[in-house]
């Protein structure tokens, strides 16, 4: 088969699916469908909640829309909702943020949990390797999307929003499960999924994963690879009657590639030669959770890790300088990270309840190159937290929440929140709220020191302040039932103060390090929703928009200096650039899932982008792709089973991330697999 082109076979695929949408279709539906009424959520407030209940936004994907998907690679869910954006690990990690503001690599500014546990890194500038998450799509139970600011909940880097990966209850996988991928672009994955019971009280869950392919194709003067491997395990005990621990540890590296090709000789460059970019996470937690009354309980939460990356190479130096060639390894650092949290959940009165808590995290980091000499450094993390909810009548919800935090690098920050939710009826709901939030930066941002060869790379500043986001919003929340039907809007208004950006302190100098400096004050307006409807049984469709204008104003400290790039007309420019289109000012998604006859199961998906800059040197431009997804569940000698054919960018080839000015860089083509798996 012609991987690559099958316009005939498209055509009879979309002819069989429109030739089977009529009959699949009830006159009228009988059964209560999955749109048809709004989940509880956690991730907001940390008590359980109604949608309409909740101080923000969040989109809410479950077990059943993960499954349908079009998808191999988690970070790809998030394209499905409102102001998020994503591009796949290529040479650069791959990355996830919403509302744009993403020009430090792994993406700090939006905290993701597994768990409960962060996956912020020490050792990856304190951001979220997307290669490293610990968690296989079918271990997936749900996701909670917080769409605005949490820092109330879960500190400062959850600065523009939270992703909650919530995972299946060992005690729902018994037997053996395995699983493969196996299509063009050297897709090859394998898993496998085992779970039983521990004695009387435990039930465990263990998954294998090991995920590989070649990459973006049409490549310019770089080589792309992807490789990882996953072990994760989950046990469960029921304790007493009130007291339950739930055990986690597992295991994920990967390997991505780095460096350019010598356009010349088409070999390896020296000066930045192909080269792997290891990287690994291991990790271990306990939850110890105790039911105090029918209307309290308390939580106790340990987690330890340990974040491990080198891309290490022989730089060449600068002979004509006398610089002897050494070893050089920008990325490579090992960080680790202990952290102990408790929680406790109660009702105060009838009309109010109240979550609330601490936490104590250390984080240490090794970084040969960027803190060069320093040995371990470590930072101190100390935190308090409390949400009050208000319900004086059924009409009315109101939330208030505050933390305070204390970090021994970033000092002390204080994050309130507060909103009123209007119950107009019990269908439709009004939302008013207001927030603030800080993020602070990495420990290399603080402590940096960082040469390359006759360039002084980098060097922190012990005092650099924080970023800063003031946020209103204004929500509307319909849950129309009988329509089956669910519409959520949010209107922001966004700004962030003191936006931290890496500067060359002096363009003429490289005795004169670049730093993060607080560049701009930076407004975000706009509207976002998401529309799900189940008009039948057999169909369902989400629809996801979001539109956004953005403004950025220059701090008179950063213009002050005669020398540095902002002074460079060019480099102003690109600033300018990456502040206005730091997010796409257009975006929609499209989800369909339609069961067909004789058991076939049917999803497309649809992205349409306006372009973007994921930082200076990086853009995305205006794109549309579609996914698809034909599945066939099957039960073959007592045996469970599934066979799906998957392709993405089935309408061609298109751009999701490329470096500036270059023509034939990161093209993103079509990708198609087939999907087996057999349960015993």
């Amino acid at each position: 088969m012609n991987t690559d082109k099958f316009p005939l076979s498209q055509t009879c695929l979309a002819l069989f699916i429109l030739s089977a949408l009529l009959p699949a279709f009830p006159a009228h539906a009988q059964e209560d469908g999955y749109f048809s009424s709004l989940p509880v959520v956690v991730s907001v407030s940390r008590l359980p909640q109604r949608l309409a209940d909740a101080p923000t936004s969040v989109t809410v994907i479950d077990r059943e829309m993960i499954r349908s998907l079009p998808i191999r690679d988690l970070n790809d869910v998030f394209r499905l909702v409102p102001g998020f954006q994503t591009y796949p690990n290529t040479t650069e990690a791959g990355r996830v943020t919403y509302h744009g503001l993403t020009d430090e690599e792994f993406s700090p500014r939006l905290q993701v949990l597994v768990d409960g546990r962060s996956m912020f890194s020490p050792a990856f500038r304190n951001g979220t390797n997307w290669a490293l998450i610990p968690v296989a799509l079918e271990d997936i139970e749900r996701i909670e999307v917080v769409r605005g600011t949490n820092a109330v909940s879960y500190g400062s880097n959850a600065f523009l929003g939270v992703i909650n990966i919530i995972t299946v209850d060992p005690s729902v996988v018994r037997g053996v499960s395995v699983s493969t991928n196996y299509g063009n672009q050297n897709v090859r994955d394998y898993s496998l999924r085992t779970g039983g019971k521990l004695g009387e009280a435990g039930d465990f869950r263990f998954t294998f994963r090991q995920q590989n392919d070649d990459g973006l194709r049409d490549r310019y003067d770089w080589i792309d690879s992807y490789y990882s491997r996953l072990f994760d395990f989950r046990a469960d005990f029921a304790l007493t009657e009130r007291d339950s621990l739930q055990v986690s540890a597992g295991h994920v590296d990967a390997v991505t590639q780095r460096g350019r090709l010598d356009t010349t000789t088409w070999q390896s460059s020296p000066g930045n030669p192909i080269r792997d970019f290891e990287q690994s996470n291991s990790f271990l937690q306990l939850q110890w959770r105790r039911a105090l009354s029918i209307d309290s309980d308390f939580l106790l939460r340990y987690a330890y890790s340990v974040d491990k990356g080198t891309e290490a190479y022989l730089n060449p130096g600068n002979p004509g300088g006398g610089i002897a060639p050494y070893i050089y390894d920008p990325w490579g650092a090992e960080g680790t990270r202990s952290e102990i949290e408790a929680q406790h959940n109660l009702r105060l009165f009838e009309t109010f309840r109240l979550a609330w808590g601490g936490s104590w995290r250390q984080d240490s980091v090794r970084a040969q190159t960027t803190l060069a000499g320093q040995g371990d450094v470590s930072r101190d993390v100390s935190r308090l937290f409390g949400n009050l909810e208000w319900k004086p009548s059924a009409w009315l919800t109101g939330n208030l929440g505050l933390s305070g935090e204390e970090d021994t690098l970033a000092g002390s920050h204080f994050a309130p929140r507060a909103s009123l939710s209007f119950h107009l009826d019990p269908e439709n709901t009004l939302r008013v709220g207001a927030s603030r939030a800080y993020r602070t930066g990495s420990t290399v941002d603080y402590r940096g020191d960082w040469h390359n060869g006759s360039k002084y790379q980098f060097r922190g500043d012990p005092n650099m302040p924080s970023e800063r986001m003031d946020t209103w919003e204004i929500g509307y929340l319909g849950d129309w039932r009988n329509w089956r039907m669910s519409l959520d809007v949010r209107l922001f208004d966004e700004k962030v103060h003191n936006r931290l950006l890496v500067i060359d302190r002096n363009d003429s100098d490289n005795s004169i390090p670049d730093g993060m400096l607080p560049i701009q004050d930076v407004r975000m307006r706009g509207v976002e929703y998401q529309w799900r409807w189940q008009p039948f049984n057999s169909t369902k469709l989400v629809l996801s928009q979001m539109f956004i204008d953005i403004d950025a104003e220059y701090l008179a400290s950063a213009l002050a200096n005669p020398t540095s790039s902002l002074q460079s007309a060019q480099k102003y420019s690109h600033i300018d650039e990456l502040s206005e289109y730091g997010t796409p000012h257009r975006s929609t998604s499209l989800l369909l899932m339609q069961k067909l006859p004789y058991g076939l199961e049917f999803s497309a998906a649809g992205y349409w982008q306006s372009n973007m800059k994921w930082s200076i040197n990086t853009e995305a431009l205006k794109y549309h792709r579609v996914d698809t997804r034909l599945a066939y569940p099957f039960r073959w000698a007592g045996r469970s089973g599934e066979l799906a054919w998957i392709v993405q960018s089935a309408n061609g080839a298109h751009f999701e991330y490329k470096a500036y000015n270059v023509p034939a860089d990161r093209i993103v083509e079509r990708r198609q697999w087939l999907s087996l798996r057999l349960d015993f």
